[in-house]
């Protein structure tokens, strides 16, 4: 299992907080299947949740939370059983970002959380459905891709590769539909790779239903991104200042701290244009120690990029 960032962990813990607080002490075993995550994960967001709360953070506003007899039990400060008060515009942001949370994995559809949205969503008048889009999915390819993962059904699609820069028509089996660092991605089945592939839901051009059930056993509706190393190799870099939120937003091999303050990761690499892109984009902000045989180089990439510009918006 990929190491899950720290925008992951974070979504995952504000949906984790009211499934466990509603169930009455969850086993440790039921809340890590839930959630997707191993219970040493799970004990250290349960090690953060009980410093969490307002200020000036006395007893009576910090949540708690404990792992006691292999169950989780997770208790709210008393500062949320007192009414609060929001403007429109506070509480409609309220819903929009209890929209999103609702995307996660693990989230109950009819739980705490969709139950308290609906109280609120009447209360400022807004509708209870409104939709909040992360990223720039059409709407309809994404309630397309809702409905066949739903009902088992097979879809095909225009897909833009984005690493190839190449579009085709393939036949997938939608496993499930999900969101995270702001786009949206549906997890299936792909005839044309005849593998599991994780595609990004706003590089689809167009859906077609073809009223075709589904014929492989399914895929995880919400896999870890670029959980196994990548088909064309690994690489290594050393990130310098300013860099090292490449080890937040891309699981990595290995990590070492460096006496220098510098770090250095190594990463699975699945398309060469992928490395182009990332070393262009550090530049002088780290080095590649190590790279996939037959990958040009910094200068090679940063020449290709600028070839696919040129041939891509000249005249």
């Amino acid at each position: 299992m990929a190491k899950v960032s720290t925008e992951g962990r974070l979504r995952r813990i504000l949906a984790m907080v009211p499934w466990v607080a509603a169930h009455d002490g969850p086993t440790v075993t039921e809340v890590c299947r839930r959630f997707e995550c191993r219970p040493h994960e799970l004990a250290a967001d349960i090690g953060l949740l009980y410093l969490c709360g307002l200020h000036p953070y006395t007893p009576d506003l910090l949540i708690e939370a404990e792992i006691r007899d292999a169950r989780v039990w997770v208790h709210y400060a008393d500062y949320f059983s007192r009414p609060l008060r929001l403007t429109p515009a506070e509480g409609l942001g309220l819903v929009a970002a209890a929209q999103t949370l609702l995307a996660v994995p693990g989230t109950d559809p009819v739980g705490p959380l969709a139950r308290g949205l609906a109280k609120l969503a009447t209360s400022i008048g807004a509708p209870s459905s409104v939709a909040v889009e992360l990223g720039d999915a059409e709407p309809n390819v994404l309630a397309g891709l809702r409905a066949a993962a739903d009902s088992a059904q097979q879809v095909e699609i225009d897909y833009l590769s984005f690493a190839r820069n190449q579009r085709s028509w393939r036949t997938i089996e939608p496993a499930g539909v999900f969101s995270t660092a702001g786009q949206w991605y549906v997890s299936a089945w792909c005839h044309l790779a005849d593998d599991e592939r994780v595609f990004r839901v706003d590089r689809i051009a167009e859906l077609r239903q073809l009223g075709r059930a589904r014929t492989r056993a399914a895929v995880a509706a919400a896999p870890a991104l670029f959980e196994r190393p990548g088909a064309a190799g690994e690489a290594t870099l050393r990130l310098k200042s300013g860099a090292e939120w490449v080890a937040e937003q891309y699981p990595v091999l290995e990590r070492l701290e460096q006496p220098d303050a510098t770090l250095v990761v190594r990463l699975g690499v699945t398309e060469f244009a992928w490395l182009d892109r990332l070393v262009v984009r550090l530049g002088a902000t780290a080095d590649v120690l190590s790279a996939p045989p037959g990958w040009g180089g910094a200068e090679a990439a940063a020449r290709s990029i600028l070839s696919l510009y040129l041939t891509t918006y000249s005249g």
